[in-house]
């Protein structure tokens, strides 16, 4: 059964619950003739404004990039064996802005939601390193699925 909400809200909970189980999502992006094309990463999410924001810390590889470039959509799914699934439909952009990047840095190190974080200093050598670089994920459709009987809430951006 799928059941539409109006406030992010009425899922941010189970949404939460979910992804910081889960942790590792499945991003998927396309290229430039739309073939998909999945990695697994961790992004980080808040909520403003009864909106999820989400934040990806990453290396900004050629593929990433020229896929971004063309086609700012990407997709991220968690899934856990209990059959729990999160599924986020974004559009995603680039942000070049240091205090930004300190501050999802700190989000990384605290948890956002709690569990899904973790140390950046392991892959970067600090805010500044010029190899980490900034996704923001905009978020227009949420799709929640409890696996123990399949209900599944879906929140969209007005």
């Amino acid at each position: 059964m799928t059941t539409r909400v109006t406030s992010f809200g009425e899922i941010e909970k189970q949404f939460a619950a979910y992804i910081g189980d889960i942790v590792y999502a499945t991003m998927t992006t396309v290229d430039a003739k739309g073939r998909p094309r999945a990695r697994v990463l961790i992004p980080i999410w808040e909520v403003v404004d009864d909106r999820p924001i989400g934040w990806l810390a990453t290396y900004k590889t050629p593929v990433k990039a020229a896929h971004l470039a063309g086609n700012p959509h990407a997709t991220f799914s968690y899934w856990s064996p209990r059959q729990n699934a999160v599924s986020l439909d974004t559009v995603a952009e680039w942000v070049d802005d240091p205090e930004l990047t300190r501050r999802v840095w700190d989000l990384y190190r605290q948890g956002s939601p709690p569990g899904a974080g973790y140390d950046l200093g392991n892959f970067w050598s600090g805010p500044a390193d010029p190899r980490l670089h900034v996704l923001r994920l905009i978020p227009w459709r949420v799709q929640v699925i409890r696996g123990t009987d399949l209900r599944s809430e879906i929140w969209r951006a007005a």
